[in-house]
């Protein structure tokens, strides 16, 4: 599991740049099953341990495509693959966080019991000074995604094995149900080819945490 220590000192560092008055944008990607909605729930927890308020988190799995586009558009196999997801919506929110000028924003969040995001379910006032967004394919070096970096102030890569990954995405298909042969096209057939690519073709991040 990750080391508490780089939590600690990951959170340091966005606390001594929110100190100034303006607000930080930090990026923590990693594969499907690395841990990093945890984590990032876990980092927004200890600056608000420090200071309530001081920080919240923005899923990017909330800028899925829904289903009613991916099933008739035969997508619906790779959804959460980097091209199923409305990556322009998300640029624009993050330019409207980074803007605050506005009281709050709304912003989507991905409901994994019923593979749905919830439009609006979570507001982010314009005095949370520290958001922390999260997703597979905030660093991806390819278009559209890569005009998302330089919105970010800090990023970050959680870096798990893939044999880790494995076992903990058996897991939660287990959990939610599917059968034998439904598991093995999810790992094989979209899960772990995403995995991939979130390695391989991921712009360098300043941080990279170990989750394994």
């Amino acid at each position: 599991m990750a080391d508490t220590t780089d939590l600690t000192r990951l959170a340091d560092e966005a606390e001594a740049r929110a100190k100034g008055g303006g607000r930080v944008i930090l990026a923590m990607a990693g594969a499907p099953g690395s841990g990093k909605s945890t984590l990032a729930e876990k980092l927004a927890g200890k600056l608000n341990a420090r200071q309530p308020g001081l920080a919240m988190v923005l899923p990017m799995d909330g800028y899925h495509y829904d289903d009613l586009y991916l099933v008739p558009a035969g997508l619906r196999p790779r959804k959460g693959a980097p091209h199923t997801f409305d990556v322009g919506g998300l640029y624009h929110t993050l330019t409207r966080l980074r803007a605050r000028d506005e009281a709050t924003v709304a912003v989507p969040v991905f409901d994994r019991n019923i593979e749905i995001a919830r439009a609006g379910a979570r507001l982010i006032p314009a005095e949370v000074a520290v958001i922390v967004v999260e997703g597979n394919w905030l660093l991806l070096d390819q278009s559209p995604w890569d005009r998302l970096r330089p919105l970010f102030d800090i990023t970050v890569m959680v870096d798990v094995p893939e044999h880790v990954l494995r076992s903990r995405l058996r897991g939660r298909w287990e959990r939610l149900g599917l059968s034998e042969p439904e598991i093995r096209a999810k790992l094989e057939e979209n899960d772990l080819p995403n995995a991939r690519l979130v390695r391989q073709g991921s712009l360098a991040a300043d941080w990279r945490i170990e989750n394994g």
